[in-house]
């Protein structure tokens, strides 16, 4: 059955090609497995709820019919705007509280575990011609806005608005500075819904939305020990496709493939306040064990092709439920560039547990930071993607006072592994963040630093020890293998490039003043050296020597520092190899990149591979790697299959002797 929806439509009609339905959440009511939903170009100011799920034969397809062309939004024009006497460029708007029905977001604060509270947001937002305004916690901050510099748009940031609650008249009073512009006579629309596409229900499974431009929704903070939301998601079941869609301006995250609601442990953390987060995020993941989670029915879900940009948390945010899925050929971009959220959950991508997820191909750049693996990054591949300018903007680095607000392209996270980093290029100043264990870098370009590394373990209290304690899974499963702290090292690194980059002004500083902190040292200089404290494989087994069992001498053996293994790397412009890298070539010359945007197309041009010394490398594949230490699983394929590196960044094949990197016959500038 097809189902036709046109908002242009005279009046709703059965949803045939003749007498279409004006809303697709009519269509979404009555849509079978097998059916597929047509959606005329328009603008459909509604949030689709989805009564049923399709199945792994017969899906229910939602489909714009013109790319782009249908408009889900979470917000609604506001053209009642009255001058506020005394301030011509500040106007009010009162809004009946009935236009929002049950969920109020200018009633509801942005809150939640790891959400830094003095922070103060609501869910709701206003725009001017489709750009976010800033939100002021007092009246005279319209009348009299100041520049907030720690936006990436400082300029903008003088637009803001204030909301209150008129009680007697049951409205929401709106305040906002448009700065000479006439809201009447322009674009101007608030947020409304909390979210797009997303069903109610658990378990609505095998829906793809293919071809949609959703934005601007109220959604709330998404943290991995709570209900995850975000403006588009299958809201816990499988096998979701979300294709070829431009997802944008949510107030936190753009797609969610997260966690389900446990009523007696969603934001405990910041409610109950007893149990610290890190258990209360341990105690999730078991609860969630017994309640469902498993492979064959979580997850697999499929994005691809997306445009996702502009969104004050995550573009795409997930604990749990994304598991098993890919992640291929988005451009996600211009993420939390407002700066007015902060905490621990923030990233182009954001994810816990991202068990056998496949992250490929896709281009992030601009945002706080560009992926963010927490926790069980196990089995994940992130390969043959683009990474830049993930990192704060030039202009704010002389400002800060803390390293650890920098970015990055990568952030793993406390984490066992297996985690495979492949054919990457990563441009920005830290490439990679790694308070974890159990990564493989093969073929990558990287011209930025590893930091944090040997760190991040304990949980931030005062005077005692607080180490975290992670889950490691049966390979290739859900279900829980066992818990441990994370020792560092069991680490990979073969084939890359790295590349020191000039030092920018200020930086050296911070990180002069930052290099003694649990959660990062800030480290500016590229290349392998920060694993220097580890051991090679021979040192680490020579611990075990004799008998290791009850009565043995004491020792610290279990709680070393594991092994690092590396071959065949090349350093530029003063990179710093481990001191145990006997094979390290350090490259003569001056190292130099630029990558440009023309029209939309993104050139990538280098000299790295004219300068390049002589060296014999060799094929990499998954018996080169070895196992991840802890949960004894070997770097392969989601199915099991090994994996040979035999193919570059555009699929082209290697020789059996590969160039260092991710591009195998460079031949000189390549559009990305």
């Amino acid at each position: 059955m097809i189902y036709y929806v046109d908002a242009n439509a005279r009046r709703s009609g059965q949803g045939t090609r003749e007498n279409p339905f004006k809303r697709i959440n009519d269509a979404a009511q009555v849509a079978q497995p097998g059916d597929e939903v047509i959606v005329a170009p328009g603008i459909y100011r509604e949030n689709i709820n989805p009564k049923n799920g399709g199945n792994e034969v017969n899906r229910i397809t939602y489909r714009s019919e013109k790319p782009l062309g249908a408009v889900i939004t979470g917000a609604e024009c506001i053209k009642n705007w009255t001058s506020l006497e005394d301030f011509k460029d500040v106007w009010v708007s009162r809004i009946p509280n009935g236009v929002f029905g049950d969920y109020n977001p200018y009633k509801t604060l942005v809150a939640g575990d790891w959400f830094i509270a003095f922070y103060i947001a609501h869910t709701g937002d206003v725009f001017l011609n489709d750009k976010s305004l800033y939100e002021v916690t007092t009246l005279d901050g319209v009348k009299n806005p100041v520049v907030y510099d720690k936006s990436w748009d400082p300029d903008f940031s003088v637009y803001t608005w204030y909301t209150e609650q008129d009680e007697a008249a049951d409205e929401t009073v709106l305040y906002v500075n448009f700065h000479g512009l006439d809201p009447n006579k322009e674009n101007v629309e608030i947020t409304v819904r909390e979210n797009c596409f997303y069903p109610s229900e658990e378990g609505k499974g095998y829906i793809t939305l293919s071809g949609f431009n959703v934005t601007k929704a109220a959604t709330q903070w998404a943290p991995p020990t709570a209900y995850q939301e975000g403006m588009i998601g299958p809201h816990w079941s499988k096998g979701w496709i979300i294709e070829d869609c431009e997802v944008s301006h949510s107030k936190c995250s753009g797609i969610s493939l997260g966690k389900y609601k446990q009523p007696n442990n969603d934001n405990k953390w910041s409610k109950w306040k007893y149990k610290d987060g890190t258990q209360t995020e341990r105690d999730n993941i078991c609860q969630a064990q017994v309640e469902g989670w498993t492979k064959e029915n979580i997850g697999s879900h499929i994005v691809r092709r997306c445009n996702i940009h502009d969104c004050g948390q995550t573009g795409i945010v997930g604990h749990l439920g994304g598991v098993f899925s890919i992640i291929e050929d988005n451009h996600i971009h211009h993420i939390n560039n407002k700066q007015n959220l902060a905490g621990a959950e923030i990233g182009g991508i954001k994810m816990h547990a991202a068990i056998d997820v496949i992250i490929r191909r896709n281009h992030f750049h601009n945002c706080t930071r560009g992926l963010w693996l927490d926790w069980q990054a196990q089995g994940t591949r992130v390969t043959q993607n683009l990474f830049h300018d993930n990192c704060l903007p030039f202009e704010h680095v002389a400002n800060m006072k803390n390293m650890d607000a920098l970015g990055e392209d990568i952030f793993i996270e406390i984490s066992h592994g297996p985690t495979l980093v492949d054919n990457n290029i990563l441009l920005s100043d830290h490439a990679l963040k790694l308070p974890t264990q159990g990564v493989a870098l093969v073929h990558n370009y990287i011209a930025g630093s590893l930091t944090a590394v040997g760190r991040g373990v304990n949980n931030g209290s005062k005077t005692l020890k607080s180490p975290r304690y992670t889950p490691y899974h049966y390979p290739h499963r859900t279900e829980i293998m066992g818990f441990m702290t994370v020792l560092h090292g069991d680490c990979r690194f073969y084939n890359n490039i790295f590349v020191q980059k000039e030092i920018r002004k200020g930086m050296q500083e911070i990180h002069d003043g930052n290099r003694d902190q649990e959660w990062t040292d800030g480290n500016i200089i590229a290349g392998t050296y920060t694993f220097d404290f580890c051991p090679t494989q021979d040192e680490w087994e020579a611990q075990f020597e004799g008998y290791c069992g009850m009565g043995s001498a004491p020792s610290d053996r279990y709680y070393n520092p594991l092994p690092v293994w590396a071959g065949g790397n090349v350093y530029f412009n003063g990179a710093v190899p481990m001191k145990k890298e006997i094979d390290a070539v350090k490259a003569e010359g001056k190292a130099t990149f630029s990558l440009k945007e023309t029209d939309g197309k993104w050139t990538f041009e280098t000299n790295v591979y004219d300068l390049l010394p002589e060296s014999k490398t060799a094929m990499v594949c998954t018996d080169t790697l070895g196992m991840a230490f802890e949960p004894e699983m070997k770097y392969e394929n989601p199915d099991g299959s090994p994996i040979t590196f035999n193919v570059d960044f555009f699929d082209n094949p290697r020789g059996i002797n590969p160039v260092q990197g991710p591009i195998e016959n460079y031949k000189g500038p390549v559009i990305i």
